[in-house]
């Protein structure tokens, strides 16, 4: 009599059939051709070089596309070897419970809120709902250092932005104050 459970898989159980999931051969194919694309999208760049730049911009799309169409055929040959992926464990998320559509829903308020706002307040004062609203949503009741921490991030993105990149965000009603 074995001491082993019926219910019991090896590795060889779980293992595809011999010559891949055609599902997989789908994702293959599909970097084939985003790969194709980057790389005919890359050479449509106009081949210019200077002193500072001898290389020029159509290196790096086309170095991206080579570099999908080779992870697309060593995919493919993993996947015609047998290869396949580790089922979603999961991680520490409940897969037996539904969606948190509460949660979801108060996200998407946060963001609608931040669109519809940002031109007539302001960046600092939407980006400050949207962090706020956002810490809310995901369930963190700490009000006033949300509140402060919110204005934090929204006053540091606001300056990084104009200063380091050079990017006005809207100042809205704060104009001429910041």
């Amino acid at each position: 009599m074995s001491s082993q459970a019926t219910d019991e898989h090896t590795v060889e159980d779980a293992r595809p059939p011999r010559g891949g999931d055609r599902a997989q051969y789908g994702v293959c194919a599909f970097l084939v051709l985003l790969g194709t694309a980057v790389i005919v999208d890359g050479l449509g760049i106009p081949h210019i070089t200077s002193s500072t730049d001898p290389v020029g911009p159509r290196a790096v799309p086309v170095i991206l596309g080579v570099l999908l169409l080779v992870a697309a055929a060593v995919y493919a040959v993993d996947v015609a070897r047998g290869g396949h992926g580790e089922p979603e464990a999961g991680e520490d998320v409940d897969l037996s419970q539904g969606s948190d559509w509460r949660t979801v829903l108060l996200l998407i308020t946060a963001f609608v809120v931040n669109a519809v706002l940002i031109e007539r307040l302001g960046w600092v004062i939407s980006g400050a709902l949207l962090f706020w609203g956002t810490a809310f949503a995901l369930g963190n009741r700490h009000y006033v250092r949300n509140l402060l921490i919110a204005v934090t991030l929204s006053l540091t993105t606001f300056y990084a932005f104009a200063i380091g990149l050079g990017v006005n965000l809207p100042a809205g009603v704060l104009q001429g104050i910041l």
